[in-house]
């Protein structure tokens, strides 16, 4: 199965040295002409029969109060790089919040595993190193495609490199790591199988989900309030919650 999963995305790499059409060129993305075979690499390979099967899976057999509590745990977890990253946004608020939800969540919320600050009025704030820079005029870069995660930019690939090595979470082991980023990804991939329709409808998935990557940075970065810009075709506010 692993030969075979190489053996095609070093085909799709190949292909990917098309040139991309005149009308399909965005200088957002200037490696278009690879990012698209990676992008269906990770739909028809990775997705298709790794990914959306155990989500799948997971939604059958795991009860919503046992989902909810992992979602709970692995934000939790995030809370200190939160709490961390506000503070270098000059967020004190949010770093005060984010602070606070960690020591209720972590103490009363047993572990994480229930959201007893959001009760007590303490809304998660995300902040993450991607949004940071954003905060200190860093553009965004390149748009990326990574095999098995799906797009980013240079901005929050790097951020995610800060968060996850120079600013840990928290004093967790390797295998520990991974579980954590496993139950994110199963529980990412399992909150947009209601909006799996919408992509695929779409008349160029690859766009669709570009565009909307691009309208959650600014969500993210202007905290729920981006300058007014025209919303993709078909935009919907859920899909973007999701992703």
């Amino acid at each position: 199965m692993l030969k075979a999963v190489l053996t095609g995305l070093l085909a799709l790499t190949i292909v990917g040295c098309a040139q991309v059409p005149e009308e399909k060129k965005d200088p957002r993305d200037p490696f278009q002409s690879l990012n698209r075979p990676l992008y269906d690499f990770n739909m028809d390979v990775l997705d298709a029969y790794i990914l959306r099967p155990v989500a799948k899976g997971y939604v059958a057999v795991t009860p919503a109060p046992v989902r909810s509590s992992v979602v709970n745990f692995t934000t939790n977890i995030a809370a200190p790089t939160d709490a961390v990253n506000a503070a270098l946004q000059g967020k004190p608020d949010h770093m005060a919040i984010n602070v606070a939800r960690f020591l209720v969540n972590s103490t009363v919320g047993i572990f994480g595993l229930f959201d007893v600050a959001k009760t007590l009025g303490l809304e998660l704030k995300d902040e993450d190193f991607g949004q940071t820079l954003g905060v200190w005029g860093v553009g965004d870069g390149a748009y990326i495609m990574i095999p098995g995660m799906g797009p980013t930019t240079a901005r929050n690939l790097t951020g995610d490199v800060v968060d996850n090595f120079v600013l840990p979470e928290i004093a967790l082991t390797t295998p520990q790591t991974v579980l954590v980023f496993a139950l994110r990804a199963v529980e990412a991939r399992a909150a947009l199988m209601s909006q799996e329709k919408l992509l695929n409808e779409s008349l160029d998935p690859y766009t669709f989900l570009k565009d909307v990557y691009y309208q959650r940075q600014l969500y993210e970065l202007f905290d729920g309030n981006p300058p007014m810009e025209e919303e993709p075709d078909d935009f919907d506010e859920n899909f973007l919650e999701n992703l």
